[in-house]
Order: structure tokens, then C-alpha cells, then sequence
């Protein structure tokens, strides 16, 4: 090999790591996001009696559900404050703005006086906290997800952007992990009275390690994309109407579906199926961490097929899949088999969050990219993934918790639908600005 070969193999082996690093470092504050986002659900069996004392499990969690389901719908103005600024001053300034957000929140929840201490007020102050992080988590999927996917090789973006949904998902299990241990090292009405708090002041320690690391990004926009008129606005955006409610199609379902199999699957084995919460919890650790590992698959797979062909598997297995899925685990007695179950339903929808977030950016332009693909998740996110627990629990209450089974798999049947009929994301010129 000549002189000049050797240069050009020693450039592109520095720009691999480069990019290596640079999706590191915008995964540690995604997963930070997530945990302290996802510690909320976990915890519920045991802070739910402190701010919503009630003798009746199933209302104690509708009433913390309703708290989950309003933080998400502070998303889509997250989606909207956080793409634009994305947009118009940088993907870098936008990361670091929501990881002080979270952790501002998680520092509230872990303070917070009990119902029996501030009466009604308790439950406002939980709210108010959960709403803020709400709006965190709404600008840090769609600014990370547009991120990771610019920085991601050619060729390979769908295996690197697959990294989103591995710290996603490696934040809900390092929350239920953190819950396990305490599990161990404390009975149940230490964890009611004060062990609740400990995972909400870890995660906003674990922001701290965050914000360093993202400070050392290098920004992906130039200054011609981020000073474009249409840069991070609704007329920019409406430029390309249907990518978003394309986008807003096949999220409702995979939100709906990836929230139902994953933060809703512990209450759901406990308070359905019967499960212990402690072995509740041993088995969905098991499948999450069987889900993280999945991602880096299935985004490959996606690289060698096309995303669309991706999402046209995903709508197909979680049509016919769900109900059958729910049904075995409202009646499962094994633990092995819930671990089992539970893993063939994150496998199907795993065809849909391994790209989840590069086929989105995959089809906007770079001007409008981070608002695009941060806006058009959060609504659909907002409206379908948040209220899942809500509407699982309120059918049950009502005695009707088999139709909540083909909810979700209508909402499936539509992205499917959406997914055959959308053009495959265009990947030349990906970082190209564009009018």
C-alpha cells in the first residue's frame, strides 16, 4: 500500500472513531434522560400510596399513570422548543438544555413531602415536576435521534442510530436494575416510606456524568443550515406534510406497543397475572436487557432490507402477534414463560424501534430535521404511547381489559398501513442542506 493509501486508511480509521465517540457520548445523556423518565414507572407500586392514599391497588396506579400520561403530553412542546433550537442554533446546544431539564425534575420528585405531610399539594408538586420532565424528554428523542443518525456512517447508519433505543432501553433497565438491588437491600415498607426516593436522586447524579460528556460534542450543522429562513419552523416543516404525518402514523403504534411490552408489562404481570413484584421485576430486567442487545441486530438487518421493509414487518408480526401475546401472559403462571413471552413480543417490535428514529430523520431535510422528527414523534407519543398505561388500567377497572388488547392491535394494523403505503427514505445527500 502507498504512502497515500496508508493516509487515507489512517484518516477514515480517525473519522470511525470519531463518530464512534461521538454517538457515545450523545447515548450516555439519552440514556440519563431515560432512566430518570423511566424510575417514575418502576417506582410507582411503592410511591403511589404516599401521594395518592387510596385502600385500592388498581386506583393508586390509574392516579400515578394520569401523572405518567401528563408528562407526556408536555412532549410535543418539547418536541417543538427543543427542535427548534435544534434547528436554528445546534443539535449540541439542544442536547445539553434538556439534561439540565431531567435532571432538574428528578432532583424535585426525590424531595418531595408525602400526601400525610402538604395534604393535596403533594400531588400537584408531583405533577408540576412531572410535566417539566415531560418537556425534557420531548426535545431529547427527536435532538438525539437526529444527531446520532448525522454522525452514523454511510452504509451503516441503521446499525450506529440503533444505539438510540439501546441506551432507551438500557435507561428503563438501569432503573428497573436499580429497583431490583433495593428490592434486596430493603423490605417493602422501607421502599413505601423513603427507599422510593434513592433511584431519583441517582439519576440525577448520572446527569452530572452527562452534561461532561456532551460538552464534548462536535456540532453536525453548519452555519448555513442553521441560519436558513425555514430553519426549525412551520412553514419550513409543512414544506414536507407528508413525511410528518406519515411519521405520526407508524409511531402511534410502535409507541403504543413498545410502552404496552415494556414499562406497562410489570404492573400488568403483577396486577393481572398475579406475579410477585419482586419476580415481576427479575423477569422484565431479563427481557429489557434481551431487548437492548436486539437493537444493533435489528438495525443492521434494516441496512441490508431497507427501512421500509422493516416497518412492513413490524406492522405485519404486532397485528397478529399482540393479542395472542396478551392473552398467554394474563393467564402465565411461570416465570420462565412471561421472560419467553415477553421477548417474542420485543422481538417484533424490535423491527420498529432499531430504526425508530433514523427513519425519521431519513425523511426530512437537514433545516428542519430535528423539529420534524421531534415534533411528529411527541404528538403521536403523547396521544398513544403515554396514555397506555392509563387506558390498560381504566379497561380493568371497568372489567373490560381484553379490548385494550385490540387497541393496541389496531393501532399496529395502521402503521402497517402507513408502512406500505410510505416511499423508502431517501439516504444520498443526507446531510445535504435542501429547500
Amino acid at each position: 500500500m502507498g504512502v497515500t493509501g496508508k493516509i487515507r486508511e489512517t484518516g477514515q480509521a480517525q473519522d470511525t472513531r470519531r463518530r464512534i465517540m461521538a454517538i457515545v457520548g450523545a447515548s450516555s445523556g439519552n440514556l440519563v434522560e431515560w432512566f430518570d423518565f423511566y424510575v417514575y414507572s418502576f417506582c410507582a407500586l411503592y410511591f403511589a400510596p404516599a401521594f395518592f392514599p387510596s385502600g385500592n391497588t388498581t386506583t393508586q396506579l390509574l392516579n400515578t399513570a394520569g401523572v405518567f400520561a401528563a408528562g407526556f403530553l408536555m412532549r410535543p412542546i418539547g418536541g417543538w422548543f427543543f427542535g427548534r433550537l435544534a434547528d436554528r442554533h445546534g443539535r449540541r446546544t439542544s442536547m445539553l438544555v434538556s439534561v439540565y431539564m431531567m435532571c432538574g425534575g428528578s432532583l424535585v420528585i426525590a424531595m418531595l413531602p408525602t400526601y400525610a405531610q402538604i395534604g393535596a399539594l403533594a400531588p400537584a408538586l408531583l405533577l408540576i415536576a412531572r410535566l417539566f420532565q415531560g418537556l425534557s424528554v420531548g426535545g431529547e428523542y427527536g435532538t438525539s435521534a437526529t444527531y446520532m443518525s448525522e454522525v452514523a456512517l454511510e452504509g451503516r447508519r441503521g446499525f450506529y442510530a440503533s444505539f438510540q433505543y439501546v441506551t432507551l432501553i438500557g435507561g428503563q433497565l438501569c432503573a428497573l436494575l436499580v429497583l431490583v438491588i433495593l428490592q434486596q437491600l430493603l423490605d417493602a415498607g422501607q421502599l413505601k416510606a423513603w427507599g422510593w426516593r434513592i433511584p431519583f436522586v441517582v439519576g440525577a447524579g448520572a446527569a452530572l456524568v452527562a452534561l461532561n460528556l456532551r460538552r464534548s460534542l462536535e456540532e453536525t450543522t453548519t452555519a448555513e443550515s442553521r441560519g436558513n429562513r425555514d430553519a426549525g419552523s412551520f412553514s419550513g416543516l409543512w414544506q414536507h406534510k407528508r413525511a410528518f404525518i406519515t411519521v405520526l402514523g407508524f409511531t402511534a403504534g410502535g409507541s403504543l406497543v413498545f410502552y404496552t411490552f415494556t414499562t406497562y408489562m410489570q404492573k400488568y404481570l403483577v396486577n393481572t397475572a398475579g406475579m410477585h413484584a419482586k419476580t415481576a421485576s427479575n423477569v422484565m430486567t431479563g427481557a429489557l436487557f434481551v431487548f437492548m442487545l436486539m437493537q444493533p441486530l435489528f438495525g443492521a438487518l434494516s441496512d441490508r432490507i431497507g427501512r421500509r421493509k422493516s416497518m412492513i414487518c413490524f406492522g405485519l408480526f404486532a397485528t397478529c402477534g399482540t393479542v395472542p401475546l396478551l392473552h398467554a401472559l394474563r393467564d402465565v403462571t411461570s416465570p420462565f414463560a412471561a421472560f419467553v413471552l415477553i421477548v417474542a413480543a420485543l422481538a417484533i417490535v424490535s423491527f420498529y424501534t432499531s430504526i425508530s428514529g433514523l427513519i425519521k430523520a431519513e425523511m426530512f431535510p437537514v433545516q428542519v430535521r430535528a423539529l420534524g422528527v421531534g415534533l411528529s414523534y411527541a404528538i403521536a407519543n403523547a396521544i398513544f404511547g403515554g396514555s397506555a398505561e392509563y387506558v390498560a388500567l381504566w379497561l380493568k377497572q371497568i372489567g373490560t381489559e381484553p379490548l385494550f388488547y385490540w387497541y393496541v392491535t389496531m393501532m399496529c394494523a395502521i402503521a402497517g398501513l402507513v408502512s406500505l403505503m410510505m416511499r423508502e427514505p431517501a439516504k444520498e445527500g443526507f446531510l445535504r442542506d435542501t429547500n
